[in-house]
């Protein structure tokens, strides 16, 4: 089983991140993976610190002439902006008494609480871990996942449906067309969008609505619509809770920084209608298995995929870091103020995104390990393809 842990600050040396449970035999390239990591930088209404970083992951474990090797894997991600940072993030030289500490809590971060949980004097330590900075080491992380996948018949893509006020309701046609040809040629689509959205009227519309909430000092949410393709019918289960994909996928793409609701298909438009406009009929096509002219269920029924299309929805809140400050205190002087403003984004909904293709990525894999287990690649897509045809001949009649 796949499991990987992350670990750095946003203005510290580095991000690193260990991927333990990756098989053995899979093509590994460096240029994979960076390209990830360019693509969660990218976006309309991105802040300072994406002038500043340019991410490259140097692997430093786990991989041997472009294959992976059964061990873990090591990666890093140096931070640019540590130059400008040595005293006020210093490891164990101590320049507390010239460092100015951060009193005044932004409210809808993690400011106060964390401040609160581990009972430091300053903001600053919270800040730096909490940021979504952190967020580049699992898309470093997820993207080796992410090309084990790959070369099972499997893709990862996203885009984005909603920018604040700005809704998309004209790609659901181009949507459909992209995902034939698998759900990376959508995220390539989208790709080319500075919002990644796929309707021009939409992105039009979001672009503006960004400069407009810059001008006001704001902030903007979104939508974010992930999809996978190419998942074979049955991977997870009903047996206990903790094995349910769709819990699964569902606590990988809530525990992204500013993720505040998750949906497997339209599940809250759904819960809206009667069953007999939400449920998927059944068809039995011959040579051709079970045929559904419908994905309302987002790809999972009965908390294991069904064999079509996973679509995950997942809304994000506007950043809570806003030039334009609310209202706060100091807990050194307990007494009110205005929040304090950090450099951020104004929209950061086009790089959580990519965030979410990549979080998803050891979940599917994990629930592929479960069902079929293997140590290497090759004995995995065996594996894979006996049970894609057995359940071919299970309707041959």
């Amino acid at each position: 089983m796949i499991r990987y842990f992350t670990a750095g600050e946003s203005h510290g040396p580095a991000l690193s991140a260990i991927i333990e449970g990756m098989p053995a035999g899979v093509a590994v390239s460096r240029e994979d993976i960076d390209l990830q990591l360019r693509r969660r930088q990218q976006g309309y209404g991105r802040g300072g610190r994406m002038k500043i970083e340019s991410d490259t992951a140097e692997v430093l474990s786990g991989i041997r002439f472009g294959k992976t090797i059964g061990s873990p894997i090591s990666l890093i991600i140096r931070n640019r902006d540590w130059e400008n940072w040595t005293e006020k993030m210093a490891q164990f030289e101590s320049h507390e008494a010239t460092t100015e500490k951060i009193t005044i809590p932004r409210p809808g971060h993690a400011d106060l609480a964390g401040r609160l949980k581990y009972d430091f004097n300053d903001i600053r330590p919270v800040i730096d871990r909490s940021s979504a900075r952190e967020t580049a080491a699992r898309v470093a992380a997820g993207s080796v996942a992410r090309i084990f996948l790959r070369q099972l018949g499997i893709e990862i893509g996203s885009c984005i449906s909603s920018i604040g006020p700005v809704t998309d309701t004209e790609s659901a046609k181009t949507i459909s067309t992209l995902l034939e040809k698998g759900a990376e040629c959508l995220a390539g689509a989208a790709d080319r969008s500075e919002v990644r959205m796929l309707g021009e009227k939409a992105e039009k519309e979001a672009i503006a609505a960004i400069d407009q909430a810059k001008e006001r000092g704001d902030t903007l949410g979104g939508i974010i619509e992930i999809y996978i393709t190419g998942v074979p019918v049955g991977l997870g289960s009903y047996a206990q809770h903790d094995r349910r994909l769709d819990s699964q996928l569902a606590a990988a793409v809530m525990a992204i920084q500013a993720i505040k609701g998750v949906e497997i298909g339209p599940a809250f438009e759904n819960a809206r209608k009667p069953g007999s406009e939400v449920h998927d009929a059944l068809h039995l096509v011959k040579g051709e298995g079970v045929q559904r002219p419908t994905n309302r269920s987002g790809g999972i029924e009965g908390s294991m995929s069904s064999g079509e299309t996973i679509h995950i929805r997942a809304a994000m809140k506007p950043i809570s870091s806003m030039p334009s400050p609310l209202q706060s205190f100091d807990l050194a002087t307990l007494e009110p103020v205005l929040s304090r403003f950090e450099r951020s984004d104004t929209c950061a909904v086009p790089a959580a995104g990519v965030v979410a293709e990549a979080v998803v990525a050891p979940v599917i894999a994990n629930a592929l390990f479960e069902k079929f287990g293997g140590d290497h690649l090759e004995e995995i897509r065996d594996r894979l393809k006996s049970h894609r045809e057995a359940v071919l001949r299970a309707f041959s009649g």
